[in-house]
């Protein structure tokens, strides 16, 4: 691949998360709280972004808004990457521990929930670890709960009993910058993503508008 083609990749990948940000924009209103868990920004995204890419998209209409984001353990992508991005950009930012959103959500200081999505299958969002839990919080207490991922997320010929997760290094969650913090010889389970039923999702955001779940778009 030449250095060419790889700019007019890299310029279609922002020009895809642009349009995805503006269709999200308009589920914003001014003053929201959002939460969103992982890493959905420009490094994960090139240059824009899919979840932060809303935000970002709303903040350029003028709108205020404050997110707040989950540290996401165990690699802590929210807290290393995403509470970076948003404060390098002037957006108001929270981090939070992922096990408080049930309790902001109680409190009635989340307006609504934007996740990414790593794969999207007939029934179901993939998405990193913790992200089904949010949506089952969020669907108790009344919460929008929208993931933003571009049409090339979506698996049409695959159910969500049909993906295997990766389970990663159960010392990611033993160890925390070279220190123990569980026994020696502990058990854990480290799977990297979950799988949020699809009736859980409140809409979809993609670059050609916002899909309601159960209906899937033509890809």
């Amino acid at each position: 691949m030449s250095l060419a083609e790889a700019e007019e990749i890299a310029a279609e990948d922002i020009r895809i998360n642009q349009l995805l940000g503006r269709f999200g924009a308009r589920l914003l209103q001014d003053g929201d709280n959002v939460l969103t868990h992982c890493n959905a920004g420009r490094l994960a995204c090139v240059g824009w972004g899919t979840a932060l890419g809303v935000v970002r998209s709303a903040v350029a209409e003028g709108k205020s808004i404050h997110v707040y984001a989950c540290e996401t353990r165990p690699l802590h992508q929210g807290s290393r990457l995403t509470a970076w991005e948003l404060a390098r950009d002037g957006i108001p930012v929270t981090l939070i521990c992922d096990s408080m959103s049930g309790s902001l959500m109680r409190k009635g200081r989340i307006d609504r929930i934007i996740v990414g999505a790593d794969r999207i299958t007939r029934d179901a969002v993939f998405n990193k670890i913790g992200t089904y839990s949010h949506a089952v919080l969020a669907r108790h207490h009344g919460i929008p709960f929208y993931v933003a991922a571009p049409l090339s997320t979506f698996d049409p010929s695959h159910e969500e009993a049909e993906i295997t997760v990766e389970e990663r290094d159960p010392e990611e969650i033993c160890m925390l910058n070279g220190k123990r913090l569980a026994p020696e010889g502990i058990e854990a389970y480290n799977p990297a993503f979950d799988a949020t039923p699809l009736e859980l999702v409140s809409g979809i955001i993609t670059e050609k508008g916002v899909y309601k779940p159960p209906l899937m778009p033509l890809v």
